[in-house]
């Protein structure tokens, strides 16, 4: 069900990685970083199931901690979407963290993860990570993300017609473990 999808991840990570090559004083991503995993984002059908498969497997007491982790999340976002607050400007831990603030999921983690740190491009708009050197102005290798989410979606919609055009945040798709 997710052949798919893992070679779409792999054709990002490829790219990403390469971009990091050429670029590796502008791209500051490196093990220990976590500073995606503080965004806030949303995730597909698709990647909310996938992540769920992912997080099923887990040692159930890294599972326990992620779920109560999700809880306070999610009522960290619900304020946030209450209050209407730009949700590219917030940042709220991911529930996925481990006290190291290793990701427990890390092989299923979301496009927005995986692109985070290279310049990517959706709408016309450019976007790099805060920590990152890239300079204005100038121009870099970019993932373009609309095609990447209209490929998400197209994912989605053969899962569930109904749902894809819906996106998750990754607490609520943690939480919904609970309700399978």
């Amino acid at each position: 069900m997710f052949t798919r999808l893992q070679a779409l991840y792999d054709t990002i990570d490829r790219t990403a990685s390469q971009i990091a090559g050429e670029y590796p004083k502008e791209v500051k991503c490196k093990k220990g970083c976590s500073d995606c995993c503080h965004a806030a984002f949303d995730v597909s059908l698709v990647e909310g199931y996938y992540l769920l498969s992912v997080f099923r497997t887990l040692p159930r007491k890294l599972r326990r901690k992620a779920l109560k982790n999700a809880q306070k999340v999610m009522k960290e976002w619900d304020e946030m979407i209450k209050k209407q607050l730009d949700i590219s400007r917030i940042r709220i831990r991911c529930p996925l963290l481990d006290d190291n603030d290793t990701c427990i999921a890390y092989a299923a983690r979301p496009v927005n993860c995986r692109t985070y740190g290279v310049p990517t491009e959706i709408d016309g708009k450019g976007h790099v990570c805060r920590l990152s050197s890239f300079n204005p102005g100038v121009s870099y290798p970019t993932i373009k993300l609309a095609p990447v989410q209209k490929e998400l979606y197209l994912m989605s919609e053969s899962i569930n017609p109904k749902l894809c055009k819906k996106r998750w945040p990754v607490a609520a798709v943690l939480l919904s473990e609970n309700d399978s």
